[in-house]
């Protein structure tokens, strides 16, 4: 580019009216129409709450409640459940497919 052009580009640019938000909060701010959210209800553990002390593979109903719809086991954050019965659950649920009663992968 020559000196002439440049010299047109930063005219131009010097020239374009600044615009500046005035509804754009401070650095730190919340706006206004934000409100806070309300903290989550805390999940009770299911098996805790019946007084289960473990989990059985063949109950089929009870532990299709704890995987998706394309078969795979729900985190914890999900469903509710203690880290004990968790550990149950999966094992109930991997025991429960090696016998075919539920599938690997979605229907």
């Amino acid at each position: 580019m020559s000196e002439v052009e440049n010299q047109e580009v930063v005219e131009k640019v010097e020239k374009a009216p600044k615009t500046e938000n005035a509804e754009r909060p401070e650095r730190g701010e919340r706006p206004a129409s934000k409100k806070f959210r309300k903290p989550a209800k805390k999940k009770v553990c299911a098996f805790c709450v019946a007084g289960e002390k473990t989990i059985d593979y063949k109950d089929v109903a009870k532990i299709k409640k704890y995987i998706t719809e394309n078969g795979k086991i729900l985190p914890r954050r999900q469903t509710g459940v203690c880290s004990y019965h968790q550990r149950e659950l999966s094992n109930a649920i991997k025991r429960a497919r090696n016998m075919a009663l539920l599938p690997y992968i979605g229907e």
